[in-house]
This record gives structure tokens, C-alpha cells and sequence, in this order.
């Protein structure tokens, strides 16, 4: 069955299911790509894997101790803090941070790097950009296992809250699929996409609750950064997993069907303009 005709001639939320549904049936080939997506990643490495642990704990050991040891930074502001409060919660930050820079300094590229699915007609294109954001939130979930791990013994233990970790990271996995799928097709036919993702991406760190609370900010400045994408995951995930605190469901749910939205978009701009992806490459 042709992906092209089975994609284009739907609506914005039929794309979206049919994506889905494709995963599902083709679920074999799609376990096959996230296997080659792990096994190209670390070709040749000899730590492979692991790797994306180490670097993580690299840089947190860094941030702790430049904002930690040298500035005297305690999370939140609270004089009684320890080293540990302040690297978990950079930990979560980054980690988050991390899921989404993946995703975004890959897309450009990805059909650009697989120029022989796209003159395979067959072939579901619109599954490349799902194998991406699948394989970084393995990667996710083996960071916050650590964190987890470091929460219960270093930390002040774990709640039920914990619980809702998934929920929670629901909705950034539909952020990114959407603009993963966007960013994808465009960087077909505007090569130069690639540089201008990536600084944005570095910038989007410092505008980010990556290395400081919500809370710390002005109150001028604070509901400005409620548009970007990570704050209130990063926030609230803090919350559920280093506090104990419940999710505010309201701004959850609010959330949420944005980034339904932007994955029912974006699915659809990369079914509606894979039709020229063969002509361009």
C-alpha cells in the first residue's frame, strides 16, 4: 500500500491517526529503524550507549559546580539547601532540555540523510521522524531512571507522584513530533534550516527554567516564558518528582491540546509535502 496515498488524502486529524496506525502495523519495521538509529549513532564507540548517560552526568557535574561551589547557588534561593537539591534539579532540567535538542538539531537532516527511502515509494517516510523522537525519549527515560535513582537514595525519597512522570512528558513527545515532522520536510527544500536551528536550540536553554525556577524570575518577565514550550514541563516535573507536589491540571490540560494541535500540523505539512521530496533530492 502506497504511504502517499493513504496520508495526503485525509484530514489534519486523519494524518495524525494514520501515522499512528502505521507504527502500530508496520511496528516490526519501525523497532528495526530505532535499532539502526542506536546502532549508526554509536558505530565504532566503545562505550556506545552509555555514552549518552555519561555526557549528561558531565555536564551536571559542571553546572554543579560552577553554580554550586563557585557562586554559592542554592535551588530556589533557600540558604539551607544542599549540593544534592541543586543537581537533581538541574538533572531534570537538563535532562528535558536535552529531549529536545535531540529532536530539533536532528530534523533538519533526516530526509536529507535517507535519500533512498524517499525514492522507495512504499516506504512510510512519515515514520523517520517518529523513529527520532522515539529513540530520544529512550534516551529520556534512561536519564530519568538515574534521576530516580539518585532522588531515592541521595535525595529526600520518592512519592506516588512519580507516577505521573509519563503523563506529564506527553505532551512535549506531541510537541516534538510536530515539529519534528515540520522541520524534517522543510529542511528538504530550505537547506540552510540546519543553521538556524541549532543556535536557536543553545539559545532556548538560558530561556528555559533549565538552571533556575519560574519563581526567580521578575514578575514583568515571568508569564512571557510560560509560551515556551519547556517551562511548564520542566517545572512540573520538578515538582512530581523532587518535591512531591501535583501537577496544576489546568495549565497540564491547556497544554496538552496545544501540542495535539502542533502534532496534527505537522503531521499534516509533512504528508502534504513529502509529494516533492523525490524532485528536490
Amino acid at each position: 500500500m502506497s504511504t502517499r496515498s493513504s496520508t495526503t488524502g485525509s484530514g489534519r486529524g486523519g494524518v495524525l491517526f494514520q501515522v499512528v496506525r502505521q507504527c502500530w502495523l508496520q511496528r516490526q519495521l519501525f523497532l528495526k529503524l530505532l535499532k539502526r538509529d542506536f546502532a549508526e549513532r554509536y558505530r565504532g564507540s566503545y562505550l556506545g550507549v552509555l555514552w549518552s548517560l555519561l555526557l549528561p552526568l558531565l555536564s551536571l557535574l559542571v553546572f554543579t559546580f560552577f553554580f554550586g561551589v563557585i557562586f554559592q547557588m542554592r535551588w530556589g534561593g533557600q540558604t539551607d539547601g544542599s549540593l544534592v537539591d541543586l543537581a537533581l534539579a538541574l538533572f531534570v532540567g537538563l535532562a528535558l532540555y536535552g529531549f529536545l535538542a535531540e529532536c530539533l538539531n536532528r530534523a533538519p537532516g533526516l530526509i536529507l540523510s535517507h535519500p533512498n527511502y524517499v525514492k522507495n515509494v512504499i516506504f512510510p517516510l512519515e515514520m523517520l521522524p517518529a523513529v527520532t523522537v522515539a529513540s530520544a525519549l529512550l534516551l529520556l527515560t534512561a536519564t530519568f531512571l538515574v534521576i530516580l535513582l539518585l532522588q531515592s537514595t541521595l535525595g529526600d525519597g520518592l512519592t506516588w507522584t512519580v507516577l505521573l512522570l509519563p503523563v506529564l512528558v506527553l505532551p512535549l513527545v506531541l510537541f516534538m513530533l510536530g515539529l519534528t515532522w515540520f522541520l524534517a520536510s522543510l529542511g528538504v527544500y530550505i537547506r540552510d534550516i540546519q543553521q538556524l536551528v541549532v543556535p536557536l536550540v543553545q539559545l532556548m536553554m538560558f530561556m528555559s527554567p533549565v538552571f533556575y525556577p519560574l519563581s526567580a524570575l521578575p514578575d514583568s518577565v515571568r508569564p512571557w516564558l510560560q509560551f515556551n514550550p519547556l517551562a511548564l514541563v520542566i517545572e512540573q516535573t520538578r515538582g512530581i518528582v523532587l518535591f512531591g507536589q501535583a501537577p496544576a491540571w489546568t495549565p497540564y490540560l491547556g497544554f496538552l491540546l496545544g501540542t495535539l494541535v502542533i502534532a496534527l500540523l505537522g503531521a499534516y505539512w509533512f504528508a502534504r509535502t513529502r509529494r516533492g521530496f523525490a524532485d528536490v533530492l
